[in-house]
């Protein structure tokens, strides 16, 4: 197995979902309701989005190399100018208007909820664009397939039991300008990459 692509994959899906609209999403959810199903719910729905990225990032391991590595490189700043330049109060506002769909009930309702929640909300979300491209560039999509879903998993746990308290210590844009730097320093070195190589 290889440890390094994992923990890289686990870290930067990790830091680039923190500020998403459906990790906030998924911390009101949690405070409306059982926090049990919102975060099984929300789970589910993250690996199954993580099973399209990996067989998104099969098919784009085809393009040739080049190409491939442009796409990879052009996906990574794009994800560096979101989280940078747009301000966490729209993404705060998207997650809790998708929120405002779920209501308090039983645990399979509740858990159902937050599955269509967040499986609706992902659709072509920042992460499930990144664990395409890492797929792609490593052609490991079974590590990847895992480190990203293990990694929303952790997001979604966080969300649900104690979201609230988590952005009360680390604000949004924080959590937005560090994985902007990351997602950055992706690119920039996809970049150089490119013109060395």
């Amino acid at each position: 197995m290889n440890l390094a692509l994992a923990l890289t994959v686990f870290g930067v899906i990790f830091v680039a979902e923190l500020p998403d609209k459906t990790m906030i999403a998924t911390v009101v959810m949690g405070s409306r309701s059982s926090a049990l199903p919102v975060w099984i719910g929300a789970s589910l729905a993250f690996v199954v989005h993580m099973g399209i990225a990996a067989v998104a990032g099969k098919f784009l391991a085809l393009l040739p190399h080049k190409l491939l590595e442009v796409i990879i490189m052009i996906v990574f700043l794009a994800g560096a100018a979101y989280l940078l330049f747009v301000p966490e109060k729209s993404e705060l506002t998207k997650g809790e208007r998708e929120a405002e769909k779920e209501t308090p009930g039983s645990f399979l309702k509740v858990g159902s909820t937050a599955f269509a929640v967040i499986f609706i909300g992902e659709f072509g979300d920042l992460t499930q664009i990144l664990a395409a491209n890492f797929v792609a560039k490593s052609h490991e999509p079974w590590i990847v397939f895992l480190a990203a879903s293990l990694a929303l998993i952790a997001i979604a746990a966080l969300g649900a039991f104690g979201g609230r308290s988590l952005v009360r210590i680390l604000p949004l844009s924080r959590i937005r300008q560090g994985g902007g730097i990351l997602l950055a320093g992706f690119g920039i070195y996809t970049l150089i990459t490119l013109i060395i190589g």
